[in-house]
């Protein structure tokens, strides 16, 4: 499938400059890079600090899934293959709660600051997620179709119309189809069948960031 190129409004992603150097020249698994470029990416998108990202989180994540095979053992082995070659540093915490006896790994880029706070994060017992109100995320599932922006358009707005779907086609390059997804849920449980008004919700999201 051919790529038609970046919107001109498009969000840029900051990345480690060795990455485009000397790691680009060591790195020869495709499945590692691609693994390594997707948790930069969901590294970005948490809020505060520190950042982790949680395997269960990897496992659960479509684009991670797609890019790599969609099987679990193939995303473990790429975070693995990461964490050897030291892009990425890696803690295992204990889970309390609802899934007592458990455990989760956590992975950060691999800085100095990042290793202190998973180091402090694991002596902490830090829970991330697990509890009854934050299952588990399950390992998505690449049988399972998911509507695009289009269709949840028609489905919940009405017809297209040519000057719709060049904003819709510019928004889902640009915001994660998971935003997409809940900002249409917000605007339907506000009773608004209006797409300026989801653009706002993906708008202010994109600027102030996610509750």
């Amino acid at each position: 499938m051919e790529f038609n190129g970046f919107p001109d409004r498009v969000r840029s992603i900051p990345a480690p400059a060795p990455l485009f150097g000397t790691l680009l020249e060591q790195i020869d698994d495709l499945a590692e890079l691609k693994c390594l470029l997707r948790v930069l990416w969901l590294l970005q998108q948490k809020r505060g600090y520190p950042r982790f990202v949680s395997h269960s989180e990897a496992l659960a994540d479509r684009a991670m899934a797609t890019a790599i095979g969609g099987s679990a053992r193939d995303i473990s082995g790429a975070l693995d293959a990461c964490v050897r070659r030291g892009t990425l540093a890696m803690a295992v915490i204990a889970v309390k709660g609802e899934h007592t006896g458990e455990e989760e790994r956590l992975y950060a880029l691999n800085t100095e600051r990042d290793r202190r706070a998973l180091a402090q994060t694991a002596s902490d017992a830090f829970v991330v997620g697990h509890s009854q109100t934050e299952p588990i995320p399950e390992p998505w599932d690449a049988t399972v179709e998911r509507p695009n922006i289009f269709a949840l358009y028609e489905s919940n707005i009405g017809m297209l119309s040519p000057m719709i779907a060049d904003e819709l086609k510019e928004a889902e390059e640009f915001y994660p189809m998971d935003w997409i997804e809940d900002a249409f849920r917000e605007a339907a449980a506000h009773n608004v069948r209006n797409w300026r008004y989801i653009a706002r919700i993906l708008d202010n999201w994109d600027v102030k960031g996610r509750v």
